[in-house]
């Protein structure tokens, strides 16, 4: 070898080694930068039945501080979808924060049947605590029913159980699932004849003064007052017509049109539970979390808390007026100025730059199947109980034998084994028979049998959100889909928990501490915010996780 070769090998391995010597440099320094860099505090925000088109519908209405500074300031997914069957509020937090779905995590809806105890059971419901703040039996919440471990809980974990963790929403399940199984509280909105935040002795003994302080000063009583719009009701044309044959309404009043004087119909519809189906239920709970902020000494050190906050009175205002109601956009334009007046508290106490937010909903909502009727778009209204007397006629005609069918509950049928035993009647000859014979009706479009969701993987869209969803031990052994647009509810008013794209497609918002600035409609799921949240932290994903990270979130 010549030394003019020996010497450029030479200049070539050196030249390589520095290269790779500063590459581990940058590497190891954005490692350690990534360690010192998390932020103080983390808050998940949650709005309960918030469909991705309001953001666009309503986006010039916004002003610069809540929606659009999250948009602006920070990563728009926008197209962001639930991946399972069913698209309700209990599954919908448990699934946001632990990374998975209902097939994992076990929270299959927000009551379900128990084939164990043969009851129905409530997905935050809890027998052996009792409620810390108020005497009612119906109050006795806690996580204990939700299988794996959320963010919270891995933070927890991470920190040595030094970063807090609260949990904040009108509805229990809302503040509960989310806060996760180790957290430090979770609160909620008790109405009726009481008007005041509440928790369980699953986390505590008695109130924490500030939350007792927040009960008695008066701030619940002051949202007892007339809702009109926030602008001139004429300048709303993003939503259809005030006065219309598609809402609910209140107690007490004739029609269901602006304003509503909630102090006057207060007795009529359930006492404070009023509160919680107006827009002011939104501004209740922002009042509260700012309150927590300093309460629980929030964000106040290095070591990262989370804070989660679910916004629950759009769904009901939703259930009850519809999505394409004057009150659902004034229930926007309001949430948005709350959200603008948190981050504001947020900058102030914690400091601009030391936290992070993400923003999603827990499932969308359909609009008005009548309403949609009306203007010739496929869509109905199922009647749950003749079907179900139907097939249970069927079945017995087919068997010979009555009781064969235990339950049937959330599009599912649950069946009787001790009777199947005693009759010799194997289950999947009963679940092809239910089966074919539902697949008949007008208006049910798909039918899953046990046998089928135990034991292949479905490649079409439904069939593998139905799996996602199933848990083989907690759920039914035949699961049905009705129709696009085909529900089992009132005429009047929105409801959800399909796998269409109206009950699917929901916002996620992130911004803050190590976010980017920008936005993608590469599609994503509910189940990878957890994951992204994980890394943002550097610390396990929680147990169940089978979502995915998003690196074009994080900085």
């Amino acid at each position: 070898m010549s030394k003019k070769i020996f010497l450029v090998i030479i200049i070539i391995f050196s030249s390589a080694q520095h290269s790779f010597s500063q590459s581990y440099k940058s590497s190891k320094n954005r490692s350690n930068t990534q360690i010192v860099s998390t932020p103080k505090l983390v808050v998940g925000i949650v709005v309960d039945q918030m469909r991705y088109d309001y953001l666009t519908r309503f986006y010039h209405r916004f002003g610069k501080g809540g929606f659009k500074r999250m948009i602006n300031q920070g990563f728009n997914c926008k197209n962001n979808h639930f991946n399972y069957i069913p698209t309700y509020t209990g599954p919908g937090h448990a699934s946001i924060f632990t990374g998975t779905t209902p097939q994992n995590h076990g929270i299959i809806s927000n009551y379900w049947y128990d084939k164990f105890t043969k009851k129905m059971i409530y997905c935050a419901s809890d027998p052996s605590v009792k409620a810390v703040g108020s005497d009612s039996e119906l109050e006795r919440m806690s996580p204990h029913r939700m299988k794996t471990t959320t963010i919270t809980d891995q933070n927890k974990l991470h920190t040595q159980l030094k970063g807090k963790s609260i949990g904040i929403a009108i509805k229990d399940r809302g503040a509960i699932l989310p806060a996760g199984h180790a957290a430090d509280g979770a609160y909620w909105f008790r109405g009726k004849d009481e008007g005041k935040w509440i928790t369980s002795t699953y986390y505590r003994n008695e109130l924490p003064e500030w939350v007792q302080e927040f009960n008695a000063s008066g701030q619940v009583t002051s949202y007892l007052k007339v809702w009109n719009t926030l602008y001139d009701i004429n300048t709303y044309v993003e939503s259809g017509v005030d006065e219309n044959s598609f809402e609910g309404g209140f107690t007490g009043k004739e029609k269901a049109t602006l304003p509503y004087d909630l102090k006057a119909l207060k007795d009529q519809n359930e006492g404070y539970d009023i509160i919680k189906a107006s827009p002011y239920g939104n501004s209740l709970t922002t009042d509260f979390a700012i309150a927590a902020l300093d309460g629980e000494d929030l964000g106040k050190d290095p070591i990262t808390d989370i804070l989660t906050v679910s916004f629950s009175s759009p769904d009901y205002i939703g259930h009850n007026f519809g999505v394409n109601s004057k009150e659902i956009q004034d229930t926007y334009l309001r949430l948005d100025l709350d959200l603008e007046r948190f981050f504001n508290a947020l900058d102030s106490k914690v400091g601009s730059g030391n936290y992070t937010v993400f923003l999603t909903a827990d499932h969308g909502a359909v609009h008005v199947p009548s309403y949609l009727k009306s203007i010739k778009i496929p869509s109905g209204y199922f009647d749950v109980k003749k079907f179900y007397e139907d097939v249970k006629s069927h079945v017995k005609e087919k068997f010979a034998i009555d009781g064969l069918i235990e339950k049937h509950d959330n599009n599912q049928f649950f069946f009787a084994y001790d009777i199947l035993a005693k009759n010799k009647i194997k289950p999947e000859d009963l679940q092809k028979i239910i089966a074919h014979y539902t697949l008949q009706y007008n208006q049910i479009d798909k039918v899953f049998t046990r046998e089928q969701l135990s034991t292949g993987e479905y490649a079409d869209r439904i069939g593998t959100l139905i799996q996602k969803g199933y848990h083989q031990k907690r759920s039914g052994d035949v699961v049905y889909v009705l129709n696009p647009a085909t529900i089992t509810y009132s005429l009047t008013g929105s409801t959800h928990g399909s796998g269409l794209n109206y009950d699917t497609h929901v916002p996620l918002l992130f911004f803050g501490k190590g976010i980017q600035q920008g936005s993608t409609i590469h599609k994503t799921a509910i189940t990878d915010i957890a994951p992204t949240i994980s890394v943002l932290l550097g610390m396990a994903f929680p147990n169940g996780t089978t979502g995915n990270v998003l690196p074009f979130v994080l900085e």
